[in-house]
């Protein structure tokens, strides 16, 4: 199984550089307190290091296809 990382939107991104909103919109977030469970690879590390001033994340255990 690969693993995971649960990736939660806790500031507003009204203001901010285009790029950190694109960033949050290809990893799923839209709006404040939505999660998503990405896996846990370098493309989707350095996306969590772009914003990570506006995310909060926790390792998931197994792939997170479970709810």
């Amino acid at each position: 199984m690969a693993k995971s990382i649960k990736v939660t939107l806790y500031r507003s991104t009204i203001g901010r550089k285009p790029m950190h909103v694109r960033t949050l919109a290809a990893m799923g977030l839209r709006k404040i307190g939505q999660s998503v469970v990405v896996p846990e690879n370098d493309c989707t590390l350095g996306m969590i290091k772009t914003v990570d001033f506006m995310v909060e994340t926790e390792p998931v255990d197994g792939d997170g296809a479970s709810s």
